[in-house]
């Protein structure tokens, strides 16, 4: 049975020492409004009384608590200084430590570890030779915290756990909650995440069953949701926050409310209400300066910060950002990705290397920044540090897979695998985010995903598909008030109807593929097996022409037409179809025949299309070729230069009075 030590009090501190007698009715009225949580009345009623006659150690308690409610917390600092001075001069040794690390556990979390530190110190001498006692416990907690932030995290989770200890063997609750709050953040961020949730149940639970005093008890609960917010689960979140409110009701205390409006705010915001967030944030942010709950307030700042970037406040978005930063929030990766908005791709990749070497131990922080700096990377011309986050974002993620990790977990390796080549893997990746973010319900994280997938789809020839997507992202963006990526899907769009107006000259090697039988096969097959093998066949070549750089022409259903600006991918392309399909044949007992033909000519390309007598002639060398075959033209060998081939001959061709000369490619 857990309790608190001394006179049953709620305050500023887990426990309120006994109160010395008054002679102050006032002092006497102050106490009796606190208990009843009337606190701007046990405010005024205290401030007053000390005015008289200086208020003893357990008053000025009292007082500093009445002052956080009221969003007084430069009174309540004050009003703490001097408890730990008055409780030394009545030589409670005890207390004084007590408020000593109350005062460096408010330091700590504001960074000020130096200072948090010096509290922290005082206290040891205090309670040397005294029996083990909750305040123990507190500056046990204290250390641990200073322990993290100084990046010992080893120790701090060796005496978060003996506090927890601690509290078990003094048996005082809100010491217990504190202490599984701190093992349990530790826990999370070195990627016990499942058993850091263990910890952090047990702790809010007691606090919104009203078994801890109510500045404890608000700190377990944002504690919670917190951490619910960082990892994205927002199922959970939401639990904790009805809980929260009803408790807030039942306590009267309006400074949580505050807080749970920014966490709440920040779904909202994920949700698209942009507008409404904003305005929520504002408030909530307004309503805490005055309150010592410095963590959450620069939450809301940074979350203000994020929500003026995306519609393109670009001096809002700095400003809160500033003050988030200021507060010892980490403004990254929103500030990174506004330099990168703003076309200054160094000063981004530098913000958010230096913000992933910070949080070096913290895995999800690192999440939170590692698909940033995959859109950074790309952005750069660095796909193989795009990859590298990229592969640890998915490590991390995997322990944790929800739906919203999972999502941008996704939606970033499409945007790798575009990067590298492989459309048709992009394609996959970002359709499969873009249903886990409709799942979500993030309509500009959905919008996001579908304006990549269209320049995959482009990149596949599929023309059709990718202004589908296109548009539907201009019309969310537009819709969300989204203006730098409206700006951006401008451009895009302008770039595709230049592509599609202009005609120009060029150089290509053309690919032509076709399966030899086709309609026998799918008799022999029946629809259903050969949809499936037809569907297996799509995605193999369809990953291969994206891995060589090849853009997907046109699709006739059982073959392709692609384009290679270099007769040399236009080989080693074929040569990976032919090795995947006989790799897959081994395998599985079947594959279909394909045959490969190549021609390197001058064409014409309109957009993404390509007309002349050289497309003909790749069409009429695939034709020649039997399955199993890749038959390449005098002209791609010229290009290409060493090559294995066959011994070479002259053939005539359909529309071309000159023989060409051709060539089988050893690829086996």
């Amino acid at each position: 049975m857990f309790r608190s030590q001394g006179v049953t009090i709620r305050g500023v501190s887990e426990l309120v020492a006994p109160v010395e007698e008054q002679p102050s009715d006032l002092a006497q009225a102050g106490r009796d409004a606190h208990a009843r949580h009337l606190w701007q009345e046990a405010f005024d009623l205290l401030t007053r009384a000390d005015a008289e006659t200086p208020l003893s150690g357990g008053d000025l308690e009292i007082l500093a608590d009445a002052a956080f409610f009221v969003g007084r917390g430069d009174a309540r600092i004050g009003a703490l200084e001097r408890a730990f001075k008055a409780h030394q001069a009545t030589g409670d040794d005890v207390r004084a430590a007590f408020v000593a690390t109350y005062l460096a556990t408010n330091l700590a979390i504001k960074g000020k570890t130096s200072m948090a530190s010096a509290w922290a110190r005082r206290a040891e001498p205090l309670l040397a030779g005294k029996p083990e006692s909750y305040a123990h416990g507190a500056l046990t907690v204290v250390q641990s915290e200073v322990a993290r932030h100084g990046g010992d995290v080893a120790r701090a989770t060796e005496l978060a756990t003996e506090a927890v200890a601690i509290a078990e063997r003094t048996g005082d609750a809100d010491l217990r909650a504190r202490a599984l709050s701190t093992l349990a953040t530790l826990r999370i961020a070195s990627g016990q995440t499942g058993e850091g949730f263990r910890l952090l149940e047990e702790a809010a639970i007691a606090a919104v069953n009203d078994e801890l005093s109510p500045i404890i008890a608000g700190m377990t609960s944002c504690t919670m949701i917190a951490a619910c917010r960082n990892l994205t689960d927002y199922r959970r979140a939401s639990e904790w926050l009805e809980a929260t409110d009803k408790w807030c009701e039942r306590q009267e205390v309006a400074a949580f409310p505050g807080v749970c409006r920014i966490h709440r705010a920040e779904i909202v915001a994920l949700r698209g209400g942009w507008d409404r967030a904003e305005t929520e944030l504002r408030q909530a942010a307004a309503d805490l300066e005055g309150f010592d709950a410095t963590p959450p307030l620069a939450d809301g700042l940074y979350a203000l910060g994020d929500i003026r970037r995306l519609k393109g406040d670009v001096d809002g978005a700095e400003e809160a950002l500033r003050q988030a930063h200021a507060l010892g929030r980490s403004p990254q990766p929103a500030l990174a990705l506004l330099r990168l908005g703003a076309g200054n791709v160094k000063a981004a990749s530098s913000a958010i290397d230096a913000a992933l070497a910070e949080a070096s131990w913290d895995q999800w922080a690192r999440v939170r920044l590692l698909a940033a700096q995959a859109e950074i990377a790309i952005a750069a011309g660095n796909p193989a540090r795009a990859r590298a986050a990229v592969d640890e974002l998915t490590q991390i993620v995997s322990g944790y897979p929800m739906p919203a990790l999972e999502a941008g977990r996704r939606q970033a390796e499409g945007l790798v695998l575009l990067a590298e080549g492989d459309a048709a893997g992009a394609v996959r990746e970002l359709r499969a985010a873009q249903a886990l973010w409709r799942d979500v319900g993030a309509p500009y994280e959905i919008a996001r995903a579908r304006a990549a997938l269209s320049r995959a789809l482009r990149e596949l020839g599929n023309d059709d598909d990718a202004d589908l997507e296109l548009r539907a992202a201009r019309d969310e963006f537009e819709r969300l008030g989204a203006a730098p990526d409206l700006e951006a899907v401008a451009r895009e769009e302008r770039a595709v109807q230049e592509r599609r107006s202009a005609r120009v000259q060029v150089r290509m090697t053309f690919l032509f593929t076709d399966i030899v039988g086709s309609t026998n096969l799918a008799e022999a097959l029946g629809d259903e097996a050969w949809e499936r093998m037809l569907g297996w066949h799509d995605d193999a070549l369809r990953g291969l022409f994206g891995r060589h750089r090849g853009r997907v022409v046109n699709s006739t259903g059982d073959g392709f037409f692609v384009a290679f600006e270099s007769a040399r991918d236009g080989i080693a392309c074929a040569i990976g179809i032919q090795r995947e399909l006989a790799e897959h044949r081994t395998r599985t007992g079947f594959a279909p025949p394909v045959r490969i033909g190549l021609h390197s000519a001058d064409a014409t390309r309109r957009g993404d299309d390509f007309s002349g007598v050289g497309v003909h002639v790749a069409a009429r060398v695939a034709a020649l070729a039997g399955g199993g075959e890749i038959l390449v033209s005098g002209e791609t060998l010229a290009d290409a230069g060493d090559v294995a081939t066959a011994e070479s001959r002259e053939v005539s061709v359909k529309g071309v009075n000159a023989p060409i000369i051709v060539a089988a490619v050893n690829w086996s």
